[in-house]
């Protein structure tokens, strides 16, 4: 198809996506565009004539949206507070909502840092990210804390490189640096050498309880980065441990989770024993989210 105008493009590529069912036509087709044409997406001359070979470069990824490929696998980035991180097939895409973790996790090591004259607290915070997938909520931290000491944690390969190549890109923009291991989360020897010193851990687990009626996007996520079993409990209670040992007394966690699975993550904590003032932290529409608690004196 032939367009005159930005405007008419968008609003043929609005009216594809509406009626395959994508959430946010208007703004997914804005994006694909300025993506084409190196503008930001309310700077697209809507007015102008579309420079050539736009029609078919923009049908092609209008069609791949239409499918229901992620918006980020198709544009290759996503974004996430200040941080444009790489993504693709093969890692977790970041989402908003885990915006008010990476928010709260800052707000502590600011509050940590500012006592780094003490003599209790003659170091820099200390950060472990569990489940780091494209390294979010390290790089958050690193972009907020420069002088924090950050360490990814992440298993599988696809997903390693991804966080790897955030992580060098995201320190080359003037971020402090984050060692990325390739690790198990619910291994209690993992990052041995740092048990009993972290002062923050931050975790973005698998936790969606296995099911087959969500969004078609969410199933190009690496199953693994998902779904956390029946209940979606499996990773969150096998890496309760390794949260304990490497915290330090006085330590925080803050963990992500599911609709509905607060209440059992505030259990799972309760039962080992090693943490105090466990507490709901909720996302920016009021949904319980996140359970954050302290670790214990051991």
């Amino acid at each position: 198809m032939t367009f005159h105008t930005y405007k008419e493009a968008l609003r043929d590529a609005t009216e594809r996506l509406r009626a395959a069912g994508v959430p946010s036509p208007e703004w997914d087709a804005r994006l694909l565009a300025a993506h084409l044409i190196h503008c930001g997406h309310m700077d697209i001359p809507l007015n102008e004539a579309p420079v050539p070979g736009f029609d078919v470069a923009y049908g092609a990824l209008v069609g791949r949206r239409e499918a229901r490929e992620p918006l980020q696998h198709i544009l290759g980035v996503a974004w996430f507070g200040p941080l444009e991180l790489e993504v693709g097939p093969g890692v977790f895409i970041p989402r908003p909502e885990t915006e008010v973790l990476a928010d709260w996790g800052v707000k502590f090591l600011k509050k940590f840092n500012s006592l780094g004259t003490t003599k209790t607290n003659a170091r820099p915070p200390r950060v472990v990210d569990l489940c780091a997938g494209s390294g979010a909520l390290a790089l958050y931290a690193a972009h907020y804390v420069p002088q924090s000491e950050v360490w990814a944690v992440e298993l599988a390969d696809a997903a390693l490189a991804y966080t790897r190549r955030n992580a060098a890109s995201t320190v080359r923009d003037g971020a402090g640096s984050v060692d990325v291991v390739q690790g198990d989360v619910t291994d209690s020897e993992l990052l041995l050498k740092l048990h009993g010193t972290v002062d923050l851990v931050l975790t973005n687990p698998p936790y969606v309880p296995e099911t087959p009626d969500l969004d078609p996007e969410v199933y190009q996520d690496p199953h693994e980065a998902v779904f956390g079993g029946e209940d979606g409990m499996e990773t969150i209670t096998a890496m309760i441990p390794t949260i304990a040992a490497l915290l330090r007394p006085g330590g925080r966690v803050g963990i992500e989770h599911d609709d509905d699975t607060s209440h059992q993550v505030q259990e799972a904590l309760r039962a080992h024993g090693g943490f105090s003032h466990i507490e709901v932290l909720k996302d920016l529409t009021g949904t319980a989210r996140f359970v954050t608690a302290e670790r214990g004196v051991q």
